[in-house]
């Protein structure tokens, strides 16, 4: 059945959400404020669960090209520097799960997407077409723009708000509340694979502490280092991020490990971010011809670094309840049902990861020891559930 699906926001969400509606016959038109793709924004982990997806779509050599595998995400307690755990991944993740686990540059993979989408005679992407408000009715949805040229409203047979977690079809159209700040703020930082310590240019880092951490892996087919600092925080900038003082960053980390102060002070320019959630409980992800996906839908704290994932998963069900004979209101409605409890149990696993990563005193004694338990085979099985995933 050949259904026309307006989305707005040609992020990662929107890009893999079209790409797999395409696939089941759907034709597409994808809408985007910004008058072009540019690569912005820094790395992001895709794990099985995603790059199963993706390479299902077509994508696995564009991809892979500017991926990377890390061997390992080593887990160090951000005070002394001890290795607490470690997780295998490579090859042993590959085999693990049939998939890889990638890092990458948002931008290249934003690119790669948007490359793929031009390519596919399914999609329509619209670049300076702002999505600002639709209107259904028994035939369809009609969405108003906004742009350069005012361009002629949308017609399709149903909307999809990929527009991130300031979306206006959130906003607009559904009347739904917007997403919260939640006392973090992330730097983020990007510089090339030689400035970064030999030992951590085939892995990734987990550096863990009382209210802060730091994360730092290699991207962009092994080029860059890619490194992530979490604190606490307030934010009192005009914008969700502003250009970050090195300075103070060292500040809040001035306890910790000579080691970890050494990759942090790598960096003479910081961008930090203000993280905002949204949790999904209780607010409708649908209504009618209109649905949210990724984080317009459930907008989440990174620390199960499953945002860029969960968007992609989204795509592949929504293809699946679309590309069925049901009606368009129907398959809006699977795909809630179907997705809601997974989405959930993330975000929940990301909210406990907060408090384990950033525990203190006793609590923090506990954590260090169970890691070290653990064992790298079963802290990697703990996540099973999550990269096992098939849609």
């Amino acid at each position: 059945m050949e259904r026309h699906i307006a989305i707005a926001g040609a992020g990662i969400g929107g890009l893999a959400a079209a790409l797999s509606l395409a696939k089941v016959g759907m034709r597409v038109t994808v809408l985007e404020r910004a008058p072009a793709l540019h690569e912005v924004g820094a790395g992001l982990q895709i794990s099985p669960n995603a790059s199963r997806i993706l390479i299902d779509l077509g994508l696995h050599d564009a991809l892979k090209a500017v991926a990377v595998a890390p061997l390992s995400i080593r887990i160090h307690a951000g005070r002394s520097a001890h290795e607490l755990n470690h997780v295998n991944l490579g090859e042993n993740a590959e085999k693990r799960y049939g998939a890889p686990y990638w890092s990458i540059h948002r931008g290249e993979l934003q690119a790669v997407l948007g490359e793929a989408a031009r390519a596919n005679p399914n999609i329509d992407l619209r670049l300076g077409a702002a999505v600002v408000d639709a209107n259904e009715d028994a035939s369809g949805v009609t969405v108003m723009l906004e742009g350069p040229d005012i361009p002629a409203p949308v017609t399709a047979d149903a909307l999809v708000a990929a527009d991130g977690v300031w979306s206006k079809v959130r906003a607009n159209v559904l009347k739904l509340p917007g997403a919260a700040f939640t006392g973090r703020t992330a730097w983020r930082a990007l510089l090339p694979i030689e400035a970064a310590p030999a030992q951590f240019r085939f892995n990734g880092g987990l550096w863990i502490g009382p209210s802060a951490h730091l994360v730092h892996y290699p991207v962009s087919g092994g080029t860059k280092f890619n490194i992530v600092a979490i604190v606490k925080d307030d934010w009192n900038e005009e914008g969700w991020s502003a250009p970050g003082d090195p300075a103070v960053l060292l500040r809040r980390f001035a306890n910790w490990a000579p080691l970890a102060r050494a990759v942090l002070s790598l960096p003479d320019e910081w961008l930090k971010w203000a993280l905002c959630g949204m949790p999904p409980a209780g607010q409708p992800w649908h209504r009618g011809r209109v649905a949210l996906l990724g984080d317009a839908a459930h907008a989440m704290l990174p620390f199960a670094a499953q945002g860029a994932a969960m968007a992609i998963e989204d795509g592949a069900i929504l293809a699946q309840e679309l590309g069925s004979d049901q009606p368009v209101e129907a398959a809006l409605s699977a795909y809630e049902h179907r997705r809601r409890p997974r989405v959930e149990r993330v975000v929940a696993t990301a909210l406990e990861n907060d408090k384990l990563y950033h525990a203190s005193g006793p609590a923090a004694h506990f954590r260090d020891a169970g890691l070290r338990v653990l064992g790298s085979r079963m802290l990697l099985a703990r996540y099973d559930w999550i990269y096992s995933w098939r849609p």
